[in-house]
């Protein structure tokens, strides 16, 4: 599958990549990013292997990620219509300034605007909520998104980071007041990030939202360099980002991974890549590279086809534990439909269901 086997986001005419490319790491304010020209050819060769999707933020690099697209292709009018720019608000770049970040309608209004110029365009494809703000009634912030995309300085809104709960809250807002609606959702998911397949994942399938995962690969814990046997002896690239996720049951989850890939001639981060991108309502699975060689090692993942048994191996030693009611709910068809056979699954007759001859009362 190539990076131009594209799909439309959530319930919108979008058409975008398979593999999205994140931009957190352009720039090297942060310490651990890529120089302008690496990034440029980053991007360069996302585009010229058929992508057309790039993620940022207002704070990424602290607002060097922006620029560095716009000053690549923001400046080239022909060439920005080809790619579909997503960036985010909510972040603070102004210390001290209580208006400076969130979700009220003056932080959003005034960060999209410095965005616009950062990125030097007059519009944004694609503009996430980074993540919820609790202070702000969420019909100020649905309000706001609304009159910039009437505005035409937006063209399709998304969340990020925020509960299940009030990402519904605000669709139903915006279909009952005639609103633009969401049409996506930006989450953690991967295989040591399975939490969400509770509330989030659903709710995005039910609400026609399209799912594009981040950190697909932990932080680079699912990438093969940390394993049961160098436990302890490979320094981490991102220090306590990965060294907080090493444990037993990451090491589990690495075994079968080692195997998986094994199996299909593979990385372990192919696989990973590939168990994320086929999973129910995913649509687009966010990248990042801070080289080339990268940037071409996680594209290739899209030519890795796992095997029914395969994915099943890598769902059981995954498996999430989901809070109430979404772990309850899983056994509620044993008692809904009982001995019967529906959609083509059986399910068992539940134990305190009345033999045939029984009465009922």
């Amino acid at each position: 599958m190539p990076l131009n086997h594209y799909v439309t986001l959530g319930r919108s005419g979008l058409r975008v990549s398979p593999f999205c490319l994140g931009a957190m790491t352009f720039g090297e304010e942060l310490g651990w990013g890529s120089s302008v020209e690496t990034s440029n050819a980053i991007i360069d060769r996302y585009l010229a292997l058929g992508g057309n999707f790039l993620d940022t933020a207002n704070v990424y690099t602290i607002g060097h990620s922006e620029k560095i697209i716009g000053d690549h292709i923001g400046r080239t009018p022909s060439r920005r219509d080809r790619v579909v720019i997503a960036t985010k608000f909510f972040g603070n770049l102004f210390p001290g300034d209580p208006n400076g970040g969130g979700a009220g309608a003056k932080s959003l209004i005034a960060s999209t605007h410095e965005s616009l110029r950062r990125l030097q365009t007059d519009y944004i494809d694609l503009l996430w909520m980074h993540c919820w703000d609790m202070h702000t009634p969420i019909e100020e912030t649905m309000r706001a998104l609304d009159d910039l995309v009437r505005a035409g300085k937006v063209r399709y809104i998304g969340f990020s980071d925020t509960p299940a709960w009030k990402v519904t809250q605000a669709q139903v807002t915006a279909h009952f007041r005639g609103w633009t609606p969401l049409v996506a959702l930006q989450i953690e998911y991967s295989l040591l990030e399975r939490t969400v397949e509770g509330e989030l994942l659903p709710m995005a399938r039910e609400l026609g939202l399209g799912v594009t995962p981040w950190s697909p690969l932990k932080s680079g814990v699912l990438s093969g360099k940390y394993t049961r046997e160098n436990a302890g002896k490979v320094k981490a690239d991102r220090g306590a980002w990965v060294e907080g996720n090493l444990g037993e049951r990451a090491y589990s989850v690495i075994d079968v991974l080692l195997r998986v890939a094994r199996e299909q001639g593979t990385t372990p981060a192919h696989v990973a890549l590939a168990w994320v991108q086929n999973r129910p309502g995913v649509t687009s699975t966010i990248i990042g590279a801070r080289t080339l060689e990268q940037l071409e090692n996680n594209v290739s993942a899209l030519d890795v086809k796992l095997t029914p048994e395969q994915v099943a191996a890598l769902d059981e030693v995954s498996k999430p534990t989901l809070n109430f009611p979404a772990g309850f709910l899983q056994g509620a068809p044993v008692f809904m439909h009982g001995g019967n056979t529906v959609n083509g699954l059986t399910a068992p007759p539940w134990p305190l269901a009345p033999k045939p001859d029984s009465k009922r009362y």
